[in-house]
């Protein structure tokens, strides 16, 4: 399993040529950075450029990495980026519509290869771009390709299943918390706190103060008022 794990490296590596112009983003919500190097490593501007996450931002990219192609002679190009939330969908997808290269680099790996450049952990934006570069130039990527229409909305629908799970428990556990506090006899009554009867207590006399001034009959009374279907 190691040896096919370091075989694909391998290629990856090879996929690199002499012809090749790396260049590394760091993304983020406004704007980005990028720098570029050659497939050795070697650091090809001598200022990176921070663009826009937007379309004029994307043809400013587009414009600097073609100069520096025709100036290097570089007719080969791979793009690499973190897959950092969802700041890099839009310039991925653009670019590949373009027809260019683009990989995904793991934020693990390049917070572990921080030091090869300064000998410093110390982050900055432009550093984080300069150290994609470089490992992607040393095979440490995995190709992006854009998913089928399905399988996005499929993701979007479990995303959004997972917040309002996590939304809906959150909320239930600051009910308890609240009953907790406020009504502790209320468990030794109700074992489900969300079977009908108990909601239709907590709606109507939802604190020990509410019950104290009402009988048996008023009780059942009001919960007769919500309806009888929902209370049983």
């Amino acid at each position: 399993m190691k040896f096919k794990q370091s075989q694909g490296q391998n290629q990856r590596i090879e996929r690199i040529t002499p012809s090749h112009l790396v260049i590394g983003i760091d993304m983020a919500k406004e704007k980005h950075v990028a720098q570029a190097t050659n497939f050795r490593g070697i650091v090809l501007t001598p200022r990176h450029l921070t663009f826009t996450n937007e379309q004029e931002g994307f043809e400013k990219l587009e414009r600097w990495f073609g100069g520096l192609q025709k100036k290097h002679h570089l007719n080969q190009l791979i793009i690499g980026m973190e897959p950092t939330g969802h700041y890099w969908f839009n310039l991925a997808n653009w670019l590949l519509d373009k027809g260019i290269n683009v990989v995904l680099v793991n934020p693990a790996t390049t917070k572990r290869n921080k030091e090869n450049r300064d000998h410093s952990p110390s982050k900055s934006d432009p550093k984080d771009a300069l150290v994609i570069a470089d490992v992607v130039s040393r095979g440490y990527y995995s190709d992006y390709k854009r998913q089928a229409e399905e399988f996005q909305r499929l993701r979007t629908i479990m995303s959004d299943r997972e917040f309002w799970i996590k939304n809906s428990v959150r909320l239930q556990n600051r009910l308890i918390r609240w009953l907790d506090i406020r009504f502790p006899e209320y468990t030794s009554v109700f074992k489900d706190w969300t079977c009908p009867r108990s909601m239709a207590t907590l709606k109507e006399f939802p604190t020990p103060l509410d019950l104290r001034s009402l009988t048996v009959e008023e009780v059942l009374q009001r919960w007769k008022s919500i309806g009888s279907d929902r209370v049983v």
